[in-house]
């Protein structure tokens, strides 16, 4: 079950955000079979208590420890990382997983939608990247690892409509992951910065978006073999797994059948 270069983060914390579906799951669920002690968060943790006990069932060697958290609030974000500094020590690795795409078209969206995604694609991962670093900071970690999970859509723009507001918040993850690496060179840390970045990933996520027609979400991940969520979690142990002196920047995986 152990990776190789997965034995330094043993009983190290590692927080996921949207840990309650989805990628975030598979990435916690991958985390404890390492070993690690992850936190896992979420507006609603239903799904994330269920996790843990599965985790601790299926004999994992790290916990799950499920914490609530609106992302779109920041005093939220903060008291969560106040309660991980005082019951954990701190974050190691953070990995900023929660996202949500709202179907507002640049010409009629709704200002609320944008919000929306501005506030937990931007805002969040921006509050809890600045949080982690200091909390890496102030406890000496000087190996930590910051992980954005991207998409695609960080790197072109679909001819979809629907897309183009959440495309310009991906892009801003690209943007933001590179300017990380930048300011933690210029910080002189070894603490690493990577995004990666999936195409179709067969997760609620489309039927989310399409929250109005389920037939068009469903035929999303019809028409070819998706990504699954434990891919990008694969994904995200090869990163941690590397030697310290290796930064990936960003890994762009998609199905094989994805034309764009």
């Amino acid at each position: 079950m152990a990776r190789p270069g997965m034995e330094r983060w043993r009983d190290r914390l590692a927080l996921v955000t949207g840990a309650s579906g989805g990628i975030g799951a598979a990435v916690a669920r991958a985390l404890v079979q390492q070993g690690l002690k992850v936190v896992g968060c979420a507006r609603t943790v239903g799904n994330i208590e269920e996790l843990a006990a599965e985790c601790k069932s299926a004999g994992y060697p790290g916990t799950l420890i499920p914490y609530r958290c609106d992302l779109s609030n920041e005093e939220d974000i903060l008291s969560m990382f106040s309660a991980i500094r005082s019951q954990h020590s701190g974050v190691d690795i953070c990995i900023n997983n929660a996202g949500l795409a709202r179907p507002d078209t640049l010409l009629s969206g709704s200002t609320s939608g944008w919000k929306d995604m501005f506030n937990v694609n931007v805002l969040a991962l921006s509050i809890c990247t600045r949080e982690a670093y200091q909390s890496m900071k102030e406890r000496n970690v000087d190996d930590g690892h910051i992980i954005n999970i991207n998409s695609m859509s960080g790197h072109r723009v679909l001819p979809l409509s629907v897309t183009h507001f959440y495309s310009a918040t991906k892009y801003a993850v690209t943007a933001l992951t590179e300017g990380l690496r930048q300011e933690l060179r210029e910080a002189q840390t070894h603490i690493r910065a990577t995004c990666i970045s999936p195409g179709v990933v067969e997760t609620q996520f489309a039927f989310k978006l399409h929250d109005k027609d389920p037939e068009k979400a469903a035929g999303t991940y019809e028409q070819m073999k998706c990504l699954k969520p434990e891919d990008v979690a694969e994904a995200v142990i090869y990163v941690l797994s590397t030697p310290a002196h290796i930064q990936i920047g960003d890994i762009q995986m998609r199905p094989t059948e994805q034309v764009t």
